[in-house]
């Protein structure tokens, strides 16, 4: 007989199943939500009035059960969006090598924009984001990179389910401090930005620290073992994120899938220069050529990516393969093929009712 896995965590978000998906599409985050985990869909890309769309649609396609959103909320940053006053910040012999790249791959200028050729992250983005947040119909929010308070108090006070992505003790009692309602213990093995301590490691220390609030665990998450062994280690759920890369849903294009497909564990980095803060992504020729001898060191946040917008913007629309790369954890080992939502939602619920299973035999009587 199989068993539920709710939890309590699941109880108070109205889910049935214990497994929560950062998804970069909002069609990949309706159909977890759909599937009984919690979809919640990554939107620290979007300009503010393309983010109040994305969030009606996500309702739209997901009506009768929750959903979240994810931003990135760094502090430190420039107050207002003034893309003439960071690039002429940009030192020139950074521009240079970001030049020699364009030349050495052979990478026409883009006629497409995206979000880092188009915007500079600063305070006042980040405001006009938690604007389009609170004005949605959402059910949860979570803060990928920070935890200012002010946007913690408004989304809090329209009612939002409050998540906050630590990478450690210190970033927990921050973002507990800021009113965080739930906590992401993210490992090292995480995509994206992550910090040093692994995974094993982070998760209960966490679980100690979050003072009897609800504890989620994430950083290198690709099977239904590794969920169980999240709940063995007191989180109360797991947090994939690079695993939903190979749905149908998200509509990747093939250059960048096959190397998906074909990556391991150690085809991954943790590097500067896709933001300027430590991000671990898929291993390319743009990642290489940053840490080569007499490369530059990656500028700061927002400064990165401002220098290298237009390179990013010309390499996704043209689809120049080697320089092509997306943050990927070191669950991309479990990457091995494009399949819908719900085929790896189901995957991932048998292999952790069998792991649960396997472990009975542990605690039987003797």
């Amino acid at each position: 007989m199989s068993h539920s896995l709710t939890n309590d965590l699941c109880s108070r978000l109205g889910i049935r199943l214990p497994i929560f998906g950062l998804a970069h599409r909002i069609e990949v985050a309706a159909a977890i939500s759909r599937a009984g985990g919690l979809g919640v869909y990554a939107a620290a890309r979007d300009g503010p009035h393309e983010l109040q769309q994305k969030l009606r649609q996500l309702r739209e396609l997901c009506p009768d059960h929750p959903v979240g959103v994810d931003l990135l909320l760094p502090t430190g940053l420039p107050e207002h969006d003034d893309r003439v006053a960071v690039a002429a910040a940009l030192p020139q012999g950074h521009r240079d090598f970001v030049q020699g790249l364009f030349r050495q791959y052979d990478v026409p200028p883009a006629t497409e924009g995206n979000f880092f050729s188009q915007y500079v992250r600063s305070q006042s983005l980040f405001e006009e984001q938690v604007d389009a947040i609170a004005g949605s119909d959402i059910e949860v929010f979570a803060a990928g990179v920070g935890t200012p308070v002010e946007a913690l108090a408004r989304i809090k006070a329209r009612g939002l389910h409050t998540i906050a992505l630590v990478g450690s003790v210190r970033h927990a009692q921050k973002a507990i401090a800021a009113g965080a309602d739930i906590l992401v213990a993210q490992g090292y093995d995480a995509g994206g930005h992550t910090g040093p301590i692994g995974t094993f490691t982070l998760v209960p220390q966490i679980v100690a620290a979050a003072e009897g609030r609800p504890v989620i665990a994430a950083g290198g998450i690709g099977t239904g073992a590794q969920v169980a062994a999240s709940l063995a280690l007191g989180a109360q759920g797991a947090w994939l994120g690079t695993l939903w890369l190979g749905t149908r849903e998200h509509e990747m294009p093939q250059e960048l899938a096959k190397k998906l497909i074909a990556a391991d564990s150690e085809d991954t980095v943790i590097t500067r220069a896709h933001s300027g803060k430590p991000c671990r992504v898929l291993r390319s020729a743009f990642s290489d050529a940053w840490a080569q001898p007499g490369a530059p060191e990656p500028l700061s946040m927002p400064y990165q990516q401002a220098l290298t917008g237009d390179l990013l913007a010309a390499v996704e629309q043209h689809r120049i393969e080697p320089l092509m790369y997306e943050a990927a954890g070191q669950s991309v080992h479990w990457l091995r093929g494009i399949k819908p939502v719900g085929a790896v939602m189901d995957r991932l619920v048998t292999e952790t009712r069998q792991a649960l299973q396997s472990m009975a035999a542990y605690i039987a009587a003797d």
